[in-house]
Parts: C-alpha cells; sequence; structure tokens
C-alpha cells in the first residue's frame, strides 16, 4: 500500500492502529483521506478482517466517498466493513434485534412533517392551539429530551414550571402513539439502540466484539446520545480513532457538545493525539484571516493552519448601501470571475435563509444559473408524500399516520367519521386502523363503505406480496396503478396535475438507482424506505454548473474555489440572540471560521450599510468578525473605507483595549471595548468602539433591544455590568 504522499502527521494518524486516537484536523488538512487510508492499512498491511471495522460518517455523501476511496485503496471487497451514518447504522442494529423492545421489526420512521402531524393531533386532543403551542417548536424540546437520553417520565418528574410540565407529557403521549404505531423519529434510532444495549448484554457483547476497530469522522459535532453510543461500542477494544476539530464545532442548535471532543483525554487517559496543520484546500490569505478569527476563542484546542498553495489573493471586501445593491455586486462579481472559473465552482454563504432573497432575485434578472440548498424539498411535495405513504402502509400496516393519509387519496368516498370509528376500534384492540377494518361490518360503518375499505385492504395486501418479488421501480409503478392514484392525476388536466405526475417520473430516477446496487430481495422495500428517511440536505449538493447559494451551516464539509459570504453586519451574523452570550458568540465565531475555510482560491466578504430583513429595515454596523480580520490580509474597495461607515463600524479587534475614563456620582468607572454596560433608558449594551478623548470621548454601544447608539461619554448614565451585578450579590 502506497504511502508515499502523506506528511509526517498524517501517515502518523494512519499508523496508530492501537489504542485511543484523536486526529484533531484542522480544515482542508486531509483527514477523509487519513480515514480512508488507515481503514485500508488495517485490511491491507494488519490484516483485520473487514467486518471487524467500523466508519461512523455524519451524511451519506460521506460514506459513501469513504467506501469508494477504500474500494480504490485495496484489493480486498469491504463490503462487509460497515462504512455508515449513526442512524443507518442503527436501523441496522434495530432491524435485527428490535423486538426485544416490542417494536415490529417492519419498523416506519418518521420525517419531520409526519412528527409535526403527530404532535398536531395530540394539541387537538388537548384542545390546545397550534399557534400558542407551535409543534415544531414542541418537537425542537422532544429532540433535545432524546439526544441528552431524557425518557418521559424522567423529563415529567424534572419539569420546572407549566410549560416542561405540559411539554414533557406531550412527549410522553408522542413517545405512546410511535409505539403503537411501530414506528420510530431520527432521535429514536440513536436513543433505543443504546436501550437495547443496556437491556440486552448479548446484544452489546455481539457489537463489541464485532467492532474491534471504531472510527468516527466529525467528533465535535457528536451529541450527548451519539456520544454514549460509541463509547459503549469502544469499551471491550478501546481501539477508538476520532476525527474532528473543535474550532468547526457549529451544531450547538442540534445538541452537539463541544465537550466531547475537548475531554477525549480524559475519557481516554491513554489516548494518542495528533494534530493535522497542513492545510490543502486554501491559500496562506484566506488561512491567516481564519486564524486571526479564530484565535478570539477560549474554548478550543489551539492549532494554527499553515498552506500548502501558496500566497494567494487579498480577500475582497464589498460594501454596499443596501441588500437589493449588494445581491446586484455579488452578481456583478460572478460574471467577472466566470472568465477564470466555472459557476459551479463558486458559493454564495449566509448565516439565514431569509437573506437569499435578494441575492436570488439578483440571480434570476441576470442569466447566469444557480442551485439553492435547502429550499423546498422534493420530498415534501404532496405527490411524493402520499406515494412514500403507500410504500410504509405495505411495508408497516402498523402506521397508522401514513395509513390516515392515504385512506382516502385518492377520495373513495371514506369520510371523517368511518376513520374516527377505525381509530376508536384500533385504540381498543391495542391495534392499527389496517387491523381495524377486518371488522368494519361490526362498527356501524355503512355496507358501501365497507366494501370500499375491503377492496383498499385487497390492493395493500396484493401490493405488500408484490414487493417481495419486485424491483423499486416497478413496485412504484404498480402502486401508482393499483391505487388509483394515477388516474387521479392522468384525469385532472390542470397544470398542477402535470407537475406532480412530472415529479412523480422523477421519483423513479431515484428507484432506478437504488435498483442498479441491489438485486431484488424480499427486504428491498425496508431498505430503501430507510434510505429514503434518511436523506440529509448536503446529500442533495452535487457539482453540476450553476452558482451554489446556501447556509454557512450547510456548507460544512464541502469546498469551492471561488467563496462569497454575505451579511456581515452585527446583529446579522453574529445574530443579535447571542451577542450578550459568550457561549454562543463562540460558536457564532466558529461558523465564521467554517465559512471562510471553505474558499480554495478566492474569497469576497460583504457587508450593507442598511438591510431589509423579516420586514424591518435595519441600520447595522459592520460584523466583528470583519474587524477581526488583519487589515493587511483586505483588498479595500475604491474610494471606501472598510471599517467605518455612517453607522460607524465597530472594531471589536484583540490586543491592547483603548479605554475611556468616566466620572460617575464621585466614582471613576473604565470602559473598554467588550465591556457589557446597562443604560437606564436603552438597558443592556456591549461596547463596541470609543473614540475621542477627555470632554469629547464618545462610545460606540450596540444595545440589545434599542441597536447601536453613539454616546457622549460624560454625559450618559452608563454603569458596568459587572459592577452591577456585584452589588446585587
Amino acid at each position: 500500500m502506497d504511502l508515499s504522499g502523506m506528511n509526517k502527521e498524517q501517515l502518523q494518524a494512519v499508523k496508530t492502529t492501537e489504542g485511543p486516537l484523536l486526529v484533531m484536523a484542522g480544515a482542508g488538512s486531509g483527514k477523509t483521506r487519513v480515514l480512508t487510508h488507515r481503514v485500508a492499512y488495517l485490511l491491507d498491511e494488519k490484516q483485520v478482517p473487514s467486518y471487524n471495522i467500523l466508519a461512523i460518517t455524519f451524511t451519506n455523501k460521506a460514506a459513501r466517498e469513504m467506501q469508494e476511496r477504500v474500494d480504490k485503496l485495496i484489493n480486498e471487497d469491504a463490503r462487509k466493513m460497515w462504512i455508515s451514518t449513526f442512524h443507518s447504522m442503527c436501523v441496522r442494529i434495530l432491524r435485527r434485534d428490535i423486538a426485544y423492545l416490542g417494536y415490529d421489526t417492519s419498523f416506519s420512521i418518521l420525517d419531520p412533517l409526519d412528527q409535526q402531524s403527530v404532535v398536531k393531533d395530540i394539541l387537538k386532543k388537548r384542545n390546545l392551539d397550534t399557534k400558542q403551542h407551535n409543534p415544531r417548536s414542541i418537537l425542537s424540546v422532544i429532540s433535545s429530551y432524546k439526544n441528552q437520553l431524557i425518557k418521559p417520565d424522567q423529563a415529567i418528574a424534572e419539569a420546572a414550571g407549566f410549560l416542561d410540565e405540559l411539554y414533557s407529557e406531550i412527549y410522553k403521549d408522542y413517545q405512546e402513539i410511535l409505539y403503537r404505531n411501530s414506528a420510530l423519529d431520527f432521535d429514536d434510532l440513536i436513543m433505543l439502540t443504546i436501550e437495547l444495549f443496556e437491556k440486552e448484554e448479548a446484544v452489546l457483547s455481539y457489537y463489541q466484539t464485532r467492532f474491534q476497530y471504531i472510527h468516527v469522522d466529525e467528533y465535535q459535532d457528536t451529541n450527548h446520545a451519539q456520544y454514549r453510543l460509541v463509547k459503549m461500542l469502544a469499551e471491550k477494544y478501546r481501539n477508538i480513532c476520532v476525527v474532528g476539530d473543535s474550532d468547526q464545532s457549529i451544531y450547538k442548535f442540534r445538541g452537539a457538545d463541544i465537550q466531547n471532543i475537548l475531554n477525549f483525554e480524559r475519557d481516554y487517559p491513554e489516548a494518542t493525539i495528533i494534530k493535522l496543520e497542513e492545510n490543502y484546500r486554501s491559500t496562506k490569505m484566506i488561512l491567516d484571516a481564519a486564524n486571526a478569527v479564530i484565535d478570539n476563542n477560549t474554548e478550543r484546542k489551539p492549532k494554527n493552519l499553515r498552506s500548502n498553495k501558496g500566497e494567494g489573493a487579498k480577500i475582497e471586501v464589498n460594501v454596499s448601501q443596501s441588500e437589493r445593491e449588494e445581491g446586484h455586486a455579488i452578481v456583478a462579481k460572478v460574471k467577472a470571475l466566470s472568465e477564470d472559473y466555472k459557476y459551479g465552482d463558486m458559493a454564495i454563504l449566509y448565516r439565514a435563509n431569509a437573506q437569499s432573497r435578494a441575492i436570488e432575485d439578483a440571480f434570476v434578472k441576470s442569466s447566469i444559473p444557480y442551485k439553492m440548498v435547502g429550499g423546498t424539498k422534493f420530498y415534501s411535495r404532496m405527490e411524493i408524500k402520499d406515494l412514500m405513504s403507500y410504500l410504509k402502509v405495505i411495508q408497516n400496516p402498523f402506521d397508522d399516520i401514513s395509513f390516515e393519509r392515504i385512506i382516502n387519496t385518492p377520495k373513495r368516498g371514506i369520510g371523517t367519521k368511518t376513520v374516527e370509528k377505525l381509530q376508536a376500534h384500533a385504540e381498543q384492540l391495542n391495534s392499527s386502523i389496517y387491523d381495524a377494518i377486518r371488522d368494519a361490518d361490526f362498527l356501524g360503518i355503512p355496507q358501501k363503505t365497507v366494501v370500499k375499505l375491503m377492496s383498499l385492504l385487497d390492493v395493500l395486501d396484493n401490493l405488500k406480496e408484490k414487493s417481495k418479488y419486485m424491483s423499486m421501480t416497478d413496485l412504484v409503478d404498480e402502486v401508482l396503478a393499483d391505487t388509483g392514484y394515477l388516474d387521479m392525476l392522468q384525469s385532472d388536466k390542470t397544470l398542477e396535475a402535470r407537475s406532480r405526475l412530472e415529479n412523480l417520473e422523477e421519483f423513479k430516477t431515484v428507484t432506478k438507482e437504488f435498483d442498479q446496487e441491489r438485486p431484488i430481495a424480499d427486504d428491498n422495500l425496508f431498505e430503501f424506505l430507510s434510505e429514503m428517511a434518511l436523506v440529509s440536505d448536503q446529500d442533495g449538493v452535487d457539482d453540476s454548473s450553476g452558482v451554489t447559494m446556501m447556509t454557512m451551516h450547510a456548507s460544512k464539509g464541502l469546498e469551492f474555489k471561488v467563496i462569497f459570504i454575505v451579511g456581515l453586519e452585527e446583529g446579522i451574523f453574529p445574530s443579535k440572540r447571542v451577542m450578550f452570550d459568550d457561549k454562543e458568540l463562540e460558536e457564532e465565531r466558529r461558523l465564521m471560521y467554517v465559512a471562510l475555510t471553505r474558499a480554495m482560491d478566492y474569497l469576497m466578504l460583504s457587508r450593507a450599510e442598511s438591510r431589509m430583513l423579516y420586514g424591518r429595515l435595519e441600520n447595522n454596523m459592520m460584523s466583528r468578525f470583519l474587524s477581526e480580520i488583519p487589515e493587511e490580509l483586505l483588498e479595500k474597495p475604491a474610494n471606501q473605507s472598510i471599517f467605518s461607515n455612517n453607522n460607524s463600524s465597530p472594531s471589536f479587534k484583540t490586543g491592547p483595549k483603548k479605554k475611556a475614563r468616566i466620572i460617575q456620582t464621585n466614582n471613576d468607572v473604565d470602559f473598554s471595548i467588550g465591556d457589557k454596560v446597562s443604560h437606564k433608558v436603552f438597558g443592556d449594551g456591549i461596547v463596541s468602539q470609543i473614540k475621542g478623548e477627555g470632554d469629547n470621548t464618545e462610545l460606540d454601544i450596540v444595545f440589545k433591544t434599542a441597536g447601536p447608539k453613539r454616546l457622549l461619554a460624560n454625559y450618559a448614565p452608563l454603569e458596568k455590568r459587572t459592577e452591577l451585578d456585584e452589588r446585587k450579590n
């Protein structure tokens, strides 16, 4: 096996195969290369059987890439080796042994829309308004409980206050409904795998013995449940290799815990630590900027990326009057750069999806092709949801959530009252609507409707049999024909119906890809549905022509020759909600670091002096993250200053801080840039800039609610937050 192209640190990481290993891999430092070569080294040089190796990634795309790279490096067939996401791995484990937990092995996996439907039903039964209790917010709370491995009864017992108690009770209702439907959500996949391991020692022992060499990519993104799962699996042999970067931990909102990677040595005192600091992606200018920004964080493992690509061009800065002007400036730059780069080489990154509108408007008016990541998802469209619901019911007859969607789609004259009678009977039987239909004759349902129900049941039973010997593409054709769904759309001559038919045809490109990779088998429907449920946003990112527009979060793990980062303003990025929370602010700075390090050759940083967002016009100061980049790395706009405008951009730079001494009520108070202050009228704020001296000293302050203000130091009724807090204590 050829390892000649590796640097010293990469080679050490590949050859350190025994015992715990932490590879702290900076952005663009070749971590995927190290992981794949390490796996290949175990197989080829150490003669480790492929079924003893486990590699866990965070996206299906990363798993596929790793599998393909390993296949190219070795002669042996590596298909017995598990290279998968956390969720895919847990599906395989649960498929084999979930019966120990009382679930059917043909369980369904709910998508976010199905989950919302369940919560809406619970709220309806409890006579609660969905406007007051947002189902998505409730699901976020439930997800947080599951990521912390907190069961409903524990959540209820530990609830503090009315809302906590209510949401934990809804959590209990939600889990009972899922259990009755033999359905799992994404968080259940991991939580129930852990529950299975805790309950059945023999099952845990089987996987501990099997996976003697464990690899975890993007370890900084693991939540508590994922951390616990990995720790359980690695307990026997302790040959665990985790790869990650504390500076790229940006998923706290999903439950990711940066302490997992920072405390790896505490969990494994015998661990070897290797830093990968040579970057093969970006120029020195780009990396110097990224290093300067992230150096302002305290919660990190220190490292300093160095470029393998040479100096590169300075980072261009764009200052626009408005978000519309910003959009046109970006499009003009894209056109200019298209002489040297393909459109597919370029990406525009923003903090929130709402920021994309003005840029998209500019693209629409130009002739430049573009694609957006994270827009309306193909699998969320009505006709695709209907088809998937049919497939889910065929696979798992207990799935009432899917059954209720298709029982009268297309219209069969099965009304709400009939469905309610079936639901009530199913609850009495502790069974499913599917089974309740068999007793329809005895439930006071009109005979005409009973005939229709029995006809539907026959169709579904026949499709279940067909699913065992048909390709997925053929099965989809049969479902659309046998259920009358195809007739419904073909008889409707509207443009909408034609569009829906085209989407169903497009769906068959997915099934054909699946069919090409697998021979026909009776568990293919389960495998297909599992794959569809676990598709992530990044799996849809391709390298085809067109400028990519996406959030900074979605860009993680990707790279582009040209990157535009837009909306670099205080209150936008960093966002208002984090400006007074040091930990959240550090997470935002890590997000800036991730965005910067996506760029290979060219980087433009953009801000607008005023911006219409969420229906409000805001005049925001320049982002502190832009001010943290040394000026010598930046290409200044012609006839413009980067660091000042009508709104007085802040200077949050590190190093010696300028101070202002203010005499207030006979007390000397020193104020420095970055101090948290309180104003009698404007409330809490942060000092962003200090100008002038003596009586003319002016303070620029970003207030939490009132926004940016400039105040004369001698006359402003200001006090430091720390001093106020000390007095209270």
